[in-house]
């Protein structure tokens, strides 16, 4: 099969925000940081009164008022018989933010490494969040410029701390983050997104809420789908889970996923995550040989997620703390990440057994099912009927376009290399102490 990018439209991003399920449009404006909307195919995030309830994907021709066209879409949408918890994000969001809970002391801990323009980015969106108390920690991970620290201690002077991490690695800079944090609960996020100006808000208020709470994750969307391989990422996917609030409590294992909690992947990613700072300290943090970075090449946020629901802490998904995650832009890109996504699967696995082994029986257990799981996560997507470009939206798996059997095939292939690959990084941690 080629290997080149499957032919694919860019589409424009916007948010659009509706007084109802079946009002008015309150405004239309493009994603943050994002350019102008254009004619042609506009994906858009659908708001109730400023709360996230869902996406939608329409054409706007020449001539047409954006807004009327897509917020027919979105009437449309919010209408339909969705999938379950559709009524419950709908009531929620009409109950407005009353009675909410303060949110604890928290640090953000960003880590970097040689990217100070989309880092000044996403710190400009982190330090106007509307929570009442935390700070932004930025981990300058094995740099080879002063350019992070010139950034950070320059234009963000007392606004930012700056740490320096000289071992490479994501797993251990956020370590680092953690042992220099001063919150409560830690938020995470990347160099390359954009914070919604509730999202630390939102990811942090159920701690307070829920003293058994372990981890908060939230909603990631595309920031732009201006190329093929952006599209296609968040055709198959993307980072997004939907808009379903959802409790995985390990004492009440959810009757809808068999794998539990071996299937981490379906409760979010490193870019927006939090932890109750002692939860996290409580299971050693995140596993080094794990992440970017490292020759696991990922897993990180995974064996983290796993770490805390094994211990007894429930983990929390809420698509109100929402950040836009700037995806790659070339096809070598995609190609790198599809691999990357299946070592960083198998690698995860391999630290939690390896760490944990009183796991080994209930992994054991569950892997005939895994096994399945795992071919039908690197299938080829959207082979339905119709197929064609905007019969669905992406971030849906598949619906919008197919995910080629050469992605497919370097997803397995890093599957294998997953355990080689964590044993090579725990090899070379030794070896440097």
């Amino acid at each position: 099969m080629s290997s080149r990018p499957p032919r694919v439209r860019a589409l424009s991003v916007a948010e659009l925000d509706l007084d109802a399920p079946d009002g008015t449009v309150l405004s239309l404006r493009p994603a943050p940081g994002g350019p102008a909307l254009v004619d042609g195919d506009v994906y858009a995030l659908v708001r109730l009164r400023g709360r996230p309830v869902a996406t939608v994907v329409g054409t706007v021709a020449a001539g047409e008022d954006p807004a009327a066209v897509l917020g027919a879409l979105a009437r449309e949408r919010l209408a339909s018989s969705g999938p379950r918890g559709d009524a419950e994000r709908l009531a929620a969001a009409r109950a407005g933010s009353t009675g909410r809970a303060t949110p604890p002391r928290t640090s953000v801990v960003v880590a970097t490494r040689e990217r100070p323009e989309q880092l000044a980015r996403a710190l400009d969106s982190l330090l106007v969040q509307d929570h009442p108390d935390y700070e932004v920690v930025v981990v300058d991970n094995a740099p080879w410029s002063t350019d992070t620290y010139d950034l950070v201690t320059g234009k963000y002077t007392d606004r930012v701390r700056y740490v320096r991490e000289d071992t490479p690695g994501l797993a251990v800079a956020h370590n680092t983050g953690l042992a220099a944090a001063e919150g409560t609960v830690l938020a995470f996020t990347d160099d390359d997104v954009i914070a919604d100006p509730h999202w630390l808000t939102a990811l942090t208020e159920p701690f307070a809420a829920d003293p058994g709470l372990g981890c908060v994750t939230g909603l990631i969307l595309p920031a732009r789908l201006g190329t093929p391989a952006q599209v296609l990422l968040e055709s198959h996917g993307g980072f997004a889970k939907g808009f379903a609030p959802r409790l995985y409590d390990p004492a009440e294992p959810p009757a809808d996923e068999p794998l539990f909690p071996f299937t981490a992947g379906s409760f979010g990613s490193g870019a927006n995550m939090a932890f109750r700072a002692d939860a996290l300290r409580e299971v050693g943090g995140f596993d080094p040989a794990t992440g970017t970075g490292t020759a696991a090449k990922g897993g990180d946020d995974l064996y983290a997620f796993v770490a805390v629901l094994s211990a007894g802490f429930r983990l929390r998904y809420t698509a109100e703390a929402l950040v836009w995650h700037h995806h790659r832009d070339t096809w070598q890109d995609v190609r790198n990440q599809a691999y990357g996504y299946g070592a960083g699967l198998t690698a995860y696995l391999t630290a939690t057994l390896v760490r944990s082994p009183r796991l080994l029986p209930a992994l054991l257990a569950r892997l005939p099912r895994g096994l399945v799981h795992a071919r039908t996560m690197t299938a080829r997507r959207g082979e339905t009927a119709g197929g064609a470009a905007g019969d669905g939206v992406p971030g849906e798996h598949g619906t919008h376009h197919p995910w080629p059997r050469s992605l497919s095939r370097l997803e397995r292939r890093g599957m294998l290399y997953g355990p080689i690959g964590y044993a090579k990084a725990r090899l070379r941690q030794a070896g440097a102490r």
